[in-house]
């Protein structure tokens, strides 16, 4: 066994750990987070101001994407407190392709290491695709493909504020752990691919096919992003590295937006809640997202 296996071992192995630990952790803590909103804000605040029928709940559900620091399999459970209030689908699916990547943590360090134009672009795009999508998807009437918990109809009558029990922490933390159990087997799968694609697919390699004069270099950059789940914080230094080994600006952005915007443990999460047309819908979007913005970069700059 070479030194270069045994070190790749190694990687897959350290990121199976960490993707596992830190997935479940925020899976809980955001499954908690929500159950508690719920308990105190009633569903039918929720779906009033996250309504499709308004256009001011796709600007809020982009915002709201833009706020928090989700990575995309971290947004699951977010998402699936907003279809048990009933929230719009087209917000809801804004919420879906913008948070994992804005936030105000990513926009400085964006800024910091590629300038304020660059930044500005990136967050104009990012945030104004995500809502252009959620309602085109709204519009052609994509809602049906999602598969809505058996037991919303309970939880959005026993979660709100006039009906708080004494047992009500028991009974949130008992609902949580129920979501987790049914989530884990997609997240222990996801999780192992994810590292695995990890620890044997060379950044050398992804820069030599995204390299400026590959005139495939950005869709190419786009596909291959996605199998490779990272953050979109931890993507700002590493698109740093594929610049300065001759990555274009453009394919550094599609393949920011692609690896960001979805990843193979998030598809198999979304599973459990989109039907198949649905996650084709989705990972289209991102697609379109990331090579679009490429594009528009590799022109600008």
């Amino acid at each position: 066994m070479t030194a270069i296996t045994q070190q790749s071992l190694q990687d897959v192995f350290y990121m199976f750990t960490y993707l596992l630990l830190e997935l479940t952790m925020l899976f809980i803590a955001i499954s908690y987070l929500v159950g508690v909103i719920q308990l105190y804000i009633p569903p039918e605040k929720i779906r009033n101001v996250l309504s499709s029928k308004h256009g001011k709940g796709y600007v809020i559900a982009a915002f709201m994407g833009a706020i928090t620091p989700f990575c995309s399999c971290s947004t699951i459970p977010f998402l699936k407190g907003l279809i048990r209030a009933n929230a719009g689908f087209g917000p809801m699916m804004v919420f879906l392709f913008s948070s994992p990547l804005l936030n105000p943590i990513l926009i400085v360090l964006f800024a910091v290491t590629f300038g304020f134009k660059i930044a500005a672009i990136y967050f104009a795009m990012s945030m104004g695709i995500s809502i252009v999508a959620g309602i085109a998807l709204e519009k052609l009437g994509f809602e049906k493909y999602i598969i809505v918990p058996e037991d919303v109809t309970e939880e959005s009558s026993c979660r709100s504020g006039s009906s708080v029990t004494p047992n009500k922490w028991k009974k949130l933390w008992v609902e949580v752990w129920k979501d987790f159990k049914q989530a884990f087997p997609y997240l222990l799968v996801g999780v192992s691919l994810g590292a695995i694609i990890h620890g044997f697919v060379p950044t050398d390699f992804i820069a030599s096919y995204a390299g400026s004069d590959n005139p495939l270099a950005i869709p190419f950059a786009a596909v291959i992003g996605i199998p490779l789940y990272t953050r979109a914080i931890v993507m700002i230094p590493l698109a740093a590295a594929f610049v300065a080994k001759g990555m274009g600006i453009g394919a550094v952005m599609a393949f920011v937006i692609g690896s960001a915007g979805a990843s193979i443990p998030e598809l198999i999460l979304l599973r459990s809640l989109f039907k198949t047309q649905m996650i084709v819908s989705f990972v289209f979007v991102v697609l379109s997202m990331a090579i679009t913005t490429g594009f528009v970069f590799s022109y600008l700059f």
